[in-house]
């Protein structure tokens, strides 16, 4: 599964190193600026399962985006979100407990739109690299001592997680968003996207003896931006 992702990873830089060097051909482009915010929903691909749901989180951001009248082009972004997971303890009652990383990200995308002067469409898609700068957790209970709760202790499920240390901070993984885009003015927009992102470097360490044979990232983000034409 892996190794079929970062397959994709170098094609689609591939594709996007071809469409620079196609995009230079044409003098009719427009280079804009932009800003956004939003939320996103996240939970870990653990591998042995932990049952949980997915946990909230902030997504902001600036980009830099290189479009050609031929409905192509490319965006550079810089972000922060938050990822995590939280915890599912059904049939346990009155337990909570989540995990949550902030993470500075750096996407490289194709951006295919179609539509109107006025209004556009627009699929993005490309690799993306981060690093954890943050986390933190909220729990209410002991969860640093969860072996010593006989609740949890007899429940048969996972308990590693609550405090295994964090082995990789560095992340990569694909991107891949639907939006539209809405020209306020000529020179100004505002637009909507959905985006989903798929994680290939586990969080917590990887070893046969450890608890997780895997641990990748999986998130949902929704956000708002608004972008300046500068030329």
């Amino acid at each position: 599964m892996t190794n079929r992702f970062l397959t994709y990873t170098i094609l689609l830089t591939l594709l996007m190193m071809s469409g620079v060097a196609h995009a230079l051909d044409f003098s009719n482009h427009n280079i804009s600026v932009g800003a956004k915010g939003g939320m996103s929903l996240s939970r870990i691909n653990f591998q042995s399962s932990v049952p949980q749901k997915m946990v909230g989180g902030m997504v902001i951001g600036a980009s830099v985006r290189y479009i050609e009248e031929n409905h192509f082009g490319l965006i550079g972004e810089i972000n922060l979100e938050q990822r995590g997971w939280k915890e599912d303890f059904k049939p346990l009652d009155g337990y909570s407990f989540s995990r949550q990383f902030t993470y500075l990200q750096v996407p490289l995308l194709t951006h295919i739109f179609f539509g109107s002067d006025k209004v556009r469409f627009f699929f993005n898609a490309g690799p993306e690299i981060g690093i954890m700068i943050g986390e933190k957790t909220s729990s209410n209970f002991d969860y640093k001592h969860a072996v010593d709760i006989e609740e949890l202790a007899n429940s048969y499920r996972k308990l590693e997680q609550f405090t295994e240390p964090v082995e990789r901070r560095f992340d990569y993984g694909i991107s891949a968003g639907l939006g539209v885009e809405v020209n306020v003015t000529p020179k100004h927009a505002i637009n909507l996207e959905g985006r989903f992102y798929y994680g290939l470097n586990d969080v917590f360490s990887n070893r046969k003896s450890d608890p997780f044979q895997g641990s990748s990232s999986m998130s949902i983000m929704v956000t708002l931006g608004y972008n300046i034409r500068l030329k």
